[in-house]
């Protein structure tokens, strides 16, 4: 009996370990969220422009070598700090033959609302579907008190989940893509208040042509 004992419980912890990797689910905090890693292959998920049509990512990914920047919206500072220093390096990268897709929750209205200082490249994308932030294993709940203070003090509405009513946000994160759309360069920070400098971007782009 020993022999099957072992083999039993050798299949609850493969259990276990695919559980905790399933990417559909939304971590309970930022520190335990699950992102895909370097090597693997960005879901097939339908995003949403600015202007409200949907989009594929992957037929988007196919078009040409691409760096996904997931941030958490433009009442963000620390999101706009970070799109802002992507102008410093914007030319390089286009000149890599790059495309810059920067995705958030928001809805494609918000979206059109937000005003960078100086416009580039970078494509704004819609997640209000949580598809891309499920996908990529990246999004964690937000404490109800949390998102109680976002409306009463600085009126921001964050998505919620549909199925849970939960409010979502993605640790902010950066992932570098082939036209195959095979992750060759992946940065997730439960932090949201660091993010990786534009030469650090610029070096792991030049490395994953």
């Amino acid at each position: 009996m020993r022999p099957f004992h072992f083999i039993g419980v050798f299949l609850m912890l493969v259990s276990v370990q695919l559980f905790a990797l399933d990417r559909t689910v939304i971590a309970e905090s930022p520190e335990d969220v699950t992102p895909l890693l370097n090597g693997q292959t960005i879901p097939s998920v339908t995003l949403r422009t600015a202007g409200g049509a949907p989009v594929s990512l992957q037929a988007m990914v196919m078009q040409q070598p691409t760096i996904i920047l997931f941030y958490r919206g433009g009442w963000c500072p620390y999101c706009s700090r970070q799109l802002a220093e992507l102008k410093d390096i914007e030319q390089p990268l286009l000149e890599m033959g790059y495309q810059i897709l920067a995705i958030s929750p928001e809805s494609p209205t918000r979206l059109q609302e937000q005003k960078l200082e100086t416009e580039f490249a970078v494509q704004l994308l819609s997640d209000e579907s949580l598809q891309a932030i499920k996908g990529f294993g990246i999004g964690f709940y937000v404490p109800n008190k949390t998102k109680e203070n976002y409306k009463a003090k600085k009126n921001i509405e964050l998505t919620a989940e549909s199925s849970s009513d939960r409010a979502v946000l993605p640790a902010p994160s950066v992932f570098i893509t082939d036209k195959t759309g095979l992750i060759k360069f992946n940065y997730v920070n439960p932090n949201f208040r660091v993010r990786p400098s534009a030469e650090l971007l610029l070096q792991a782009a030049k490395l994953s042509l």
